[in-house]
């Protein structure tokens, strides 16, 4: 084979390759599209008038969490199962963004951490790496830790809306998750950072508190702890 051959050769590889990532970023545009439809309805929970709306704003986000499915559908016949890792960059992002709006839709309805089995059920993916396109561990850790930082600023306007009683939890919950990332031994650095960045949401809820407290307002709060949530 002559060297023109062998170049003519390879660039059939790198034209297939090209051709296989740019039908993956059509896929993840679609995907980050729909992201950015749940975020939107689901900031409405920081408006004053969002606190009594949030199951239904819960319910319309699970909604759209139907068409991740279908799109997650798509991308995976995209690529052979076998090269996840190969192309992961290309959605790495929108997953993460997706794992955070799942567990800010789980949180609100349940005031619980939503487990990896849960979000990939509810992104129609696999926990298990073997079975093909799954969720990575870290990124559902990333997307964990953005959750964190929502809660952080829900926990402010929680006290905004009249609601002395949700930052409270809020901190309660933060606590728990800050001490559950302290169990873990970090390697990847893109992930050690964003988790450095736990303990300003950790201390930015408990000037929260604080503020409760200096206000009398954690009384009545505890008071209303038995109510609804």
């Amino acid at each position: 084979m002559s060297v023109s051959d062998m170049f003519i050769a390879l660039q059939g590889v790198l034209t297939a390759d090209q051709d296989v990532r740019e039908e993956i970023r059509k896929v993840v545009q679609a995907l980050e599209q729909t992201a950015r439809e749940i975020l939107t309805l689901l900031q409405g929970v920081h408006q004053g008038a969002g606190f009594q709306d949030i199951p239904k704003k819960c319910q319309k986000a699970r909604e759209h969490f139907g068409t991740v499915r279908t799109q997650m559908e798509s991308l995976k016949t995209k690529f052979p199962a076998d090269q996840y890792y190969r192309f992961h960059e290309h959605w790495r992002f929108v997953l993460q963004r997706l794992v955070f709006l799942a567990a800010f839709v789980v949180y609100l309805e349940s005031e619980t951490l939503v487990t990896r089995d849960a979000v990939a059920e509810i992104l129609g993916i696999e926990a298990d790496r073997e079975r093909g396109f799954h969720l990575d561990i870290e990124d559902y850790l990333s997307g964990v830790l953005t959750l964190a930082s929502e809660l952080a600023r829900l926990a402010v306007n929680s006290v905004t809306a009249g609601d002395y009683s949700r930052p409270l939890r809020i901190s309660t919950f933060i606590n728990e998750l800050d001490s559950g990332f302290r169990l873990l031994n970090l390697k990847n650095d893109s992930l050690r950072k964003r988790y450095d960045g736990l303990k300003y949401d950790v201390k930015k809820i408990e000037e929260v508190v604080y503020d409760l407290s200096i206000r009398g307002l954690n009384k009545e709060a505890a008071v209303g702890a038995g109510g609804e949530k």
